[in-house]
């Protein structure tokens, strides 16, 4: 029987990011997807394998819309590195549930590889070379990754941070005090301080190519 023209990978992605966005990423099964699509749980394995191509499909609908093409040119390297990263916590940021299957589907995305590719070609031209070109792409994964988790997860608006600041200050005191600043401290404001001291501490090692910025 052929399969219906309608269900296509983007249709069947879109139904399970939306399972996720709504019910949570534990909440993403075969049998939730084919709900959210109103067919029966076997009809969906004529299309998909496992979770796990469920999976996929749901990274590259999510990593897919991140603009992967090499900012202006005429920017410094640590001004085009942080568009870059912008432009993946923007787009990762309004679906924060699918942050660990990024991590985990991140070598087979196109649209990772291409991101990836670009911040590459980047930190190459600003003279990064061998394993601290791969210490400076992992940092900056790392802390788009760990940001975004912690910007939905653990906000400094949130009842963590009201609990800190409530503690007390004689056993506590630097704890409480910072807690009682962070509460002011809004997420933009964090995020791009916080990759501000990392793109600080970057430096090329001494070597061939342009170093602007």
């Amino acid at each position: 029987m052929p399969r219906p023209r309608s269900l296509t990978p983007e249709r069947i992605a879109a139904a399970a990011l939306t399972v996720i966005d709504r019910d949570g990423l534990a909440a993403l099964s075969m049998r939730t997807v084919a709900k959210e699509l109103g067919l029966s749980t076997m009809a969906l394995y004529r299309y998909v394998r496992d979770r796990g191509e469920l999976e996929r499909l749901v990274v590259e609908l999510v990593l897919g819309a991140v603009d992967t093409g090499p900012p202006p040119p005429d920017a410094s390297w640590r001004a085009r590195v942080e568009v870059m990263v912008r432009r993946l916590r923007d787009t990762v940021g309004a679906h924060p549930s699918v942050v660990p299957l990024t991590l985990t589907h991140r070598h087979r995305s196109p649209s990772v590889l291409r991101w990836s590719e670009t911040v590459l070609a980047i930190l190459t031209e600003a003279g990064f070379a061998g394993g601290q070109r791969v210490i400076a792409l992992r940092g900056l994964l790392a802390y788009v990754i760990g940001a975004i988790q912690l910007e939905h997860l653990g906000s400094l608006s949130g009842e963590g941070t009201v609990a800190v600041s409530a503690l007390p200050p004689d056993e506590f005191p630097y704890m409480s005090e910072t807690a009682r600043h962070a509460r002011n401290v809004g997420a933009e404001e964090e995020f791009i301080g916080g990759l501000t001291v990392l793109l600080r501490g970057l430096r090329p090692s001494a070597g061939p190519g342009p170093t602007r910025g």
